[in-house]
Parts: C-alpha cells; sequence; structure tokens
C-alpha cells in the first residue's frame, strides 16, 4: 500500500506539473494570468477526439493538428483581447476567464457530454515495480514531463526566443531598449503556454474521459501549483507539484478520492494567508509592497 502510494504520488506530481508548465511559463513571460487555460486543455481533447473519429485523420496528424489550433488560440487571444487590456490585471482575468468559459459551454451546447469522448492510449500494456502495476501510459507522462521540463530550460538558456522570453520576464524595460518586441514576444508566450496545456491534455486525458468540467479542475490544480511554488518560478512549480501531487494522493487512499480537489483549494487558501508570492517567487511580499 505504501510503495503504491509513493509511486502513484510522483506520477500525479509529474501529471501536475505538466498541466501547470504552461499557465507558469506565460505569466512568467507576459504577466498575463490566462483564466482561459482549462478550456484550452478541453478544446485541445475534444478538437484531438473530432479529429479522430469524425474525420478519421490519422492519430498523429490528429495530435500535430490540435497542439497547432491551441497555440493558435493562444496567439488570437493576446492580439485580439489582451492586446487591449494589457495592464489591467482584473481585467485579464476577466476577460480570459470569460472566454474560458465560452469555449467550455460551448461544448456543452453541442452536447459534447457524456463518457463516450475519450482518447487512445499510446501504448497497451503495463510494467510492475514490487507489486505495483503501473499501465505504459503513466510512464509516458513521466518521461513527456520531465522531457518538456528539460525542454523548456535548454530552450529559455540557448535560444535567440527563449532568451527574448528571460529578458522580458527579469527586465522588460531594459529588453525594450534592446530592441526585442514586448507584444510579439507576450503573444508568443501565449501560444506557447496553450500549447503546453495541448500536450498536456493529449498526454493525460487518455487516463480517463474529456469532460467539460475538467477543464475548471485543470485550472484549479494548474492555479494551486503555481500559487504554491510562486508565479513565474519553474523551480517552484516542481516542488509544488510535489507536495500537492502526494498530499492529492495520500487523501485519495487514505481518506477519500473526491475530497482531492480540497487538497488544492485549501494550498491555495494557507499559501494565499501565510506567504502570498509563493514558496519560491522572486515577487515581493504583500506587506513589504504596503
Amino acid at each position: 500500500m505504501l510503495l503504491g502510494t509513493l509511486v502513484y504520488g510522483f506520477i500525479n506530481s509529474c501529471i501536475l506539473a505538466l498541466v501547470a508548465l504552461g499557465f507558469n511559463l506565460t505569466f512568467g513571460i507576459s504577466g498575463v494570468a490566462n483564466f482561459a487555460y482549462g478550456a484550452i486543455y478541453i478544446f485541445s481533447g475534444f478538437l484531438t477526439w473530432i479529429l479522430l473519429n469524425s474525420l478519421g485523420l490519422p492519430y498523429l496528424l490528429s495530435v500535430l493538428i490540435s497542439i497547432l489550433c491551441a497555440s493558435c488560440v493562444g496567439l488570437a487571444m493576446y492580439y485580439l483581447i489582451i492586446i487591449r487590456v494589457k495592464g489591467l490585471a482584473l481585467s485579464e482575468v476577466m476577460a480570459t476567464f470569460g472566454l474560458g468559459l465560452a469555449i467550455m459551454e460551448l461544448f456543452r451546447y453541442f452536447d459534447f457530454v457524456g463518457f463516450r469522448y475519450n482518447l487512445p492510449v499510446f501504448f497497451d500494456g503495463s510494467v510492475a515495480i514490487g507489486d505495483v502495476y503501473i499501465d505504459y501510459q503513466r510512464l509516458i507522462i513521466v518521461l513527456i514531463a520531465v522531457g518538456l521540463t528539460l525542454w523548456l530550460y535548454l530552450f529559455t538558456h540557448h535560444t535567440k526566443i527563449g532568451l527574448a522570453f528571460r529578458a522580458i520576464a527579469q527586465d522588460e524595460r531594459t529588453a525594450l531598449t534592446f530592441g526585442i518586441d514586448s507584444d510579439r514576444i507576450g503573444a508568443l508566450s501565449m501560444a506557447f503556454g496553450a500549447g503546453l496545456a495541448a500536450i498536456a491534455a493529449i498526454v493525460i486525458l487518455p487516463l480517463g474521459t474529456i469532460a467539460v468540467e475538467g477543464g475548471y479542475e485543470v485550472l484549479i490544480n494548474a492555479l494551486a501549483v503555481c500559487i504554491v511554488g510562486g508565479l513565474g518560478s519553474t523551480v517552484g512549480i516542481l516542488v509544488a507539484s510535489v507536495l500537492i501531487g502526494y498530499a492529492q494522493t495520500f487523501t485519495a487512499n487514505y481518506l477519500e478520492p473526491h475530497w482531492m480537489m480540497l487538497v488544492s483549494l485549501i494550498a491555495i487558501a494557507v499559501v494565499l494567508v501565510v506567504k502570498p508570492s509563493g514558496l519560491f517567487s522572486h515577487q515581493k511580499e504583500l506587506e513589504e509592497r504596503i
């Protein structure tokens, strides 16, 4: 029982990290809290299902189209909505959350409800660790979570666009003096964040069914991980994913599974009261700002 909890706690941590990477990337670079993040996650899952089952496209092509379309949605969001309210945090939150609601309820309106919507696993089968069996899909989630984290590090430290991302994130005014277009970088950060949400959806959703309500759960989990770890901090995201991931797994195994979401909500509340900037954020604490 304990070994299973430890193993599945680590897998759950990787799922949370994968879910939060895109949200954290967008906020860390553009300063925009994309509250349509969960909707883009669900949009990617449903679009992949439609391409596979209604249009009969090959799986790999469906996946690539879904990631590209999600990235385009993020790009369009920035140029059509965010750029008009940029710098007004409350307006950004309201605009993105409203758009997210519209996307998710649109799927509900067209009767995308029930248990028939699911994505195929990459590989069938499982592997045993001691007396604990883990299916290949969960192992793939772990590999992709680790791989994406390493890729993001290399991308932001060794590519021209990645270095521009870091420059804008660290000091936008100085970056502007070097000719970096903050709106272009902000739009790219939204596109990259949306693309990461799509990758997370395509990898995680085969574990269950695609449901509109899942978008809200993804948004809450992403918020919990980013708030606990510190918005904009990749190290914080990884640490918070482990803390919340194991807390959720222990809650599910030793209490009740339906209380798992409470762990995220409680984590948000506690951190906002005790350390509003998060565990690893470089932002000033509330009392320092006042």
